[in-house]
């Protein structure tokens, strides 16, 4: 009798995800103090992701409306959902949106919204013989990105300089000196609010010095939003630097996920928008969009897009969306003040006017990678690489245990 056919012997392990090992140990360490700074969701006091009661109130009457018939959607996703998501995104006002410049792609997660952007830059964006073919992504980045990019068969994935551990800022100068240097037509990721995972981001003066030379060089943005509304409470200053490149009649592309700003973390809910400067070339792009969703997801799910269109389809709902946001917001930003002060009293070396600067879910101590191991190892302290740490998971209970933590480790 035949064997079944198995995998081949040298099939290569693939590198396991920084993240996920942390959240793996941590639930492994039976520690009593032990606390894991590397998630990825807002929690609150008690540890448990934040939920907004009225996206909560929302969920259950769409659960138990009998009118609402359960059919696929179309492959780009609700029709309302992308109107609303575009004018969340770029304003009612965007010329973009009045002079129909913008495919919106209801996607599968911020994952799957930078995967169809990296795909539609394979087949639509670098359609030139002259396009280079350089993806620039921030040092550091979401760990997730790069393999995304390479996955689409992008394989000259680059760094520009972007986070100076030891000054604890974003290093402007070095940044805007790598993009000079850029291969014109190049694509150059950038987070648009709350950089993943240092939470530095950007002046306003200092996009503008961005965008000059994201036009002279050519190059395309391809901007990350993913929590408009919880890095400055304000969901329009939150993608100022979005809609700021598209005043300027650039073409780009955004990736926006819902899932913090939402509390929706398990319906994978995002968009990926597509600004042109013709209206003449939209229909190509959209015909290449919906070619690639039927490869890679089919049709995007159903029910957290419609919690996301019900909230920004009410006046009233956006009102109480927002109030709820703000108070996320100054959660975390009592939080890094309770740090920095605890510091300050332990004595420890250095100043921490970054942690209140900081914005977003993240912020970064800048850390070596020997330090941030002794925090694992010996103070059962779960960070992620360079000493970046999700805000919101510090609370009244370890908010000491954190603090006198990292003493110990810049001290000794």
């Amino acid at each position: 009798m035949a064997s079944c056919p198995s995998a081949p012997r040298d099939t290569p392990v693939a590198a396991i995800n920084t993240e996920e090992k942390l959240l793996e140990d941590f639930q492994r360490d039976s520690h009593p103090d032990k606390v894991c700074l590397a998630c990825r969701e807002y929690v609150g006091e008690d540890g448990h992701p934040i939920v907004n009661p009225l996206i909560r109130k929302i969920k259950q009457q769409i659960a138990t409306d009998p009118t609402l018939i359960p059919e696929y959607p179309p492959p780009l996703g609700i029709p309302e959902f992308s109107s609303r998501a575009s004018q969340l995104a770029l304003g009612r006002d965007s010329p973009a949106i009045l002079e129909n410049r913008v495919l919106v792609v209801q996607t599968v997660g911020s994952s799957g919204a930078v995967r169809l952007g990296a795909e539609l830059l394979k087949r639509y964006f670098c359609v030139s013989s002259s396009w280079a073919g350089d993806v620039l992504l921030s040092s550091p980045c979401d760990e997730s990105l790069p393999g995304i990019f390479k996955a689409a068969g992008i394989e000259a994935v680059k760094r520009y300089r972007y986070w100076d551990s030891g000054g604890r800022k974003v290093c402007v100068e070095e940044m805007l000196e790598d993009l000079e240097k850029a291969p014109e037509q190049s694509t150059v990721v950038l987070s648009a609010s709350g950089h993943s995972p240092t939470g530095a981001d950007l002046s306003q003066d200092e996009w503008k010095r961005v965008a000059e030379i994201l036009v002279k060089r050519r190059l395309l943005p391809f901007f990350l939003l993913p929590a408009q509304g919880l890095c400055s409470r304000d969901i329009d200053q939150d993608s100022w630097a979005l809609r700021y490149c598209v005043s300027l009649g650039m073409e780009l592309l955004c990736a926006q996920s819902f899932s913090h700003n939402f509390s929706l973390y398990g319906e994978r809910v995002a968009h990926l928008l597509c600004v042109v400067k013709e209206n003449a070339t939209l229909l190509a792009v959209q015909f290449q969009a919906e070619k690639i969703v039927q490869t890679l997801w089919s049709r995007p799910p159903v029910e957290g897009a419609r919690v996301v269109t019900t909230v920004l389809s009410n006046p009233a709902h956006m009102v109480e969306w927002q109030e709820g946001l703000k108070r996320t917001v100054e959660r975390c930003m009592l939080i890094k003040e309770r740090l920095r002060e605890k510091l300050r009293l332990l004595g420890s070396p250095g100043t921490w006017e970054h942690l209140i600067k900081s914005a977003g879910l993240y912020c970064c101590i800048g850390l070596s990678v020997q330090q941030v191991e002794f925090l694992v190892k010996q103070r059962h302290v779960y960070l992620l690489p360079g000493g970046c740490f999700n805000v919101s998971a510090i609370n009244s209970n370890n908010l000491d245990y954190v603090a006198e933590s990292l003493h110990l480790i810049l001290t000794t």
